[in-house]
């Protein structure tokens, strides 16, 4: 029985048959007698997530754009597709193909979150190949990670070959052009390829540097051990948005995804500089596509999947600098088309009636803003760079347009916060709720009552971040801390609050600046059975809490514990262009309540500039 009819065998006694199978329009299948590299493409969360994911898309379709190389996508079997496949002794594989990957020449992962890395050892495992690098064979494909979370690989650097360090679109071509070459000249040893690849700008390999410790447990050193790595890997960026590769066709799934429609990148980076947002730093410099190649990739996806509704990605869309006329122009297009246009993205202090009406078509009931913080003295020591008037005039604004509902998104746990900024978050939500009573033209009726939502996450320093030296605050006192929430809201009917477990953000905060050590408790917590750990219905906190312990590892030692500016990071050695000295500036400036300028209307010294040898505004 061939792999494909085992497969379809089983497709009717699980949930959501049409993840396993393909054959979805756009995606592509080739020849495999007719290919020199071929790439198993693996998102380490289920099908409806990792088909929303907007880099998968974009190097899918990149690499198969070469006639020699095929990429295939792969993605996390649910827990009762798995089951079958382990006992009908199904590897994991491709959908183009159904072939097990671990006849491909590459697996390579996309890490976008801290608490998928169990679901990487266990896509391996399900591979039928060894989950430590030192244990997989000479013939077995490597195994190679990108994303944002590999700022900080370490707790992972066990499992991977290698690592893509920055934007991947320029290298992951490269790297496959010279195994392509290794392979057709007959120079090819894993040993030889990964020393070969180690000399290019963003490609990192962990097994060439040695780590060292202190007599405290924090990192003393990275050593390279190989001549032909860097001391430092340099991030990997793409300099000119408007002649990078960008799709003029998606895969359209079969059934309904999280994302599901055409999206289009408009700008990568982000000017605000707010000191607890990763992705804000990683991701600089700031760079922009014309509003000419937004609105010819818009109109291509939109014609090549049949998608009714479009969005515009990036960071702080409303940053975009010719947003005006990009509205314009593609509400010419879209409106004649009969096709939605989604605005994610969107600053309060950029909110506009021109912005609300484009929101309105695709948002009926509600709007959603992110204060982060429920005092200006606290938006000033997170660099939010929002005033409360702005805040309460974007709400006014949605209200004359008919809005009665309002999602704020805030942190609890932020550097120096205290019970006033707390109490502070209901306080702005009163005066929000004032405006909306104050309103005479305000909808009426049981259904147009006035909702707001208090979303409020637990804070998780990051690496790259001026918060980076940070503590997590502990358990007690991030519940202390809820308790006095709920209790300032206390029969205020208009107002829901919802927050996140701390379980859930301490383990993303061990992992998110854990060192090469954790690699052991990784791998003992999938050993346990952890897996879908961003999935309440399977995390099990009590389970890695028992693999920390039996190897030795103390989460408060890498979550709250304040860091010294001299310490030595785990992830020192990987440079994204941003100095240190820039980081204790701003962490400086943190603990004095002291805003800094957007990137627009000043250069903070962040480093990018100088890194790139160009400016990132001219």
């Amino acid at each position: 029985m061939t792999n494909r009819e085992k497969i379809e065998r089983l497709l009717l006694k699980v949930k959501s048959p049409s993840r396993y199978i393909g054959g979805e329009l756009n995606s592509v299948v080739k020849d495999k007698e007719k290919v020199d590299v071929r790439f198993a493409f693996c998102f380490p969360d289920s099908y409806d997530i990792g088909m929303s994911h907007l880099g998968m898309k974009i190097l899918y379709a990149l690499k198969n754009q070469r006639e020699n190389f095929w990429c295939e996508r792969v993605f996390a079997p649910g827990v009762d597709f798995e089951q079958l496949m382990r006992e009908n002794d199904i590897l994991l594989y491709g959908l183009e193909s159904l072939d097990p990957i671990k006849e491909f020449d590459f697996i390579g992962f996309t890490i976008q979150y801290e608490l998928s890395y169990t679901n990487i050892l266990n896509m391996l495992d399900l591979a039928g190949l060894a989950v430590f690098a030192k244990d997989r064979g000479e013939n077995d494909p490597l195994v190679c990670g990108g994303g944002p979370c590999v700022c900080n690989p370490e707790p992972l650097a066990d499992f991977f070959d290698f690592f893509f360090i920055g934007e991947g679109e320029e290298l992951n071509l490269e790297v496959m052009d010279i195994y392509a070459e290794m392979k057709k000249n007959g120079s090819y040893s894993k040993k030889a390829f990964l020393e070969r690849i180690a000399g290019i700008e963003g490609v990192y390999v962990p097994s060439f540097y040695d780590v060292s410790y202190n007599e405290n447990g924090t990192v003393k050193a990275y050593t390279p051990n190989n001549e032909n790595a860097p001391v430092t890997v340099r991030k990997r960026i793409i300099r000119d948005m408007d002649k990078v590769f960008y799709p003029d066709k998606f895969v359209v799934p079969f059934s309904e995804i999280i994302h599901d429609r055409a999206i289009v990148e408009v700008l990568r980076g982000c000017i605000r500089g707010c000191r607890f947002c990763q992705a804000g730093f990683i991701y600089r410099p700031f760079r922009e596509k014309t509003t000419d190649t937004v609105c010819r990739h818009a109109k291509d996806l939109c014609e090549s999947t049949g998608y009714e509704e479009v969005s515009l990605s990036s960071l702080s869309t409303s940053d975009f600098s010719d947003i005006d006329n990009l509205l314009d122009t593609l509400t010419d297009y879209t409106e004649g088309e009969k096709i939605n246009l989604a605005l994610p993205s969107m600053r309060i202090d950029k909110f506009s009636g021109d912005i609300m009406e484009q929101l309105k078509k695709v948002r009926k009931s509600g709007l959603t803003f992110a204060p982060e913080a429920g005092t200006q003295r606290l938006r000033d020591v997170i660099n939010k760079n929002i005033t409360e008037e702005e805040i309460l005039s974007a709400c006014r604004l949605a209200f004359s347009g008919g809005y009665n509902q309002v999602k704020l998104y805030f942190m609890m746990g932020l550097p120096d916060e205290t019970d006033e900024d707390i109490v502070g978050i209901i306080a702005l939500a009163d005066k929000i709720a004032d405006i909306f009573y104050q309103n005479p033209d305000r909808p009426k009726g049981r259904d147009s009552r006035l909702s707001i939502s208090i979303s409020c996450a637990t804070f998780v320093p990051k690496p790259f971040t001026p918060f980076e030296f940070e503590p997590q605050a502990s358990e007690e006192e991030i519940r202390r801390r809820q308790k006095l929430l709920l209790e300032t809201a206390d029969r205020k009917r208009y107002i829901s609050i919802s927050y996140h477990h701390f379980d859930v953000s301490i383990l993303e905060a061990v992992l998110a600046r854990g060192d090469r050590r954790l690699c052991a408790s990784v791998y003992s917590a999938w050993k346990k059975g952890c897996k879908f750990d961003s999935w309440d219905e399977h995390y099990r906190f009590d389970l890695w809490k028992k693999a920390f312990e039996e190897n030795g590892a103390d989460m408060s030692f890498y979550a709250n514990r304040t860091r010294t500016y001299e310490e030595v990071m785990p992830w020192d050695h990987l440079d994204y262009m941003l100095s240190k000295d820039f980081l204790i500036r701003e962490n400086k400036k943190a603990h004095e309540a002291v805003s800094t300028k957007n990137c627009r209307e000043q250069c903070s010294g962040c480093g990018v500039s100088k890194a790139t040898g160009c400016e990132c505004f001219g």
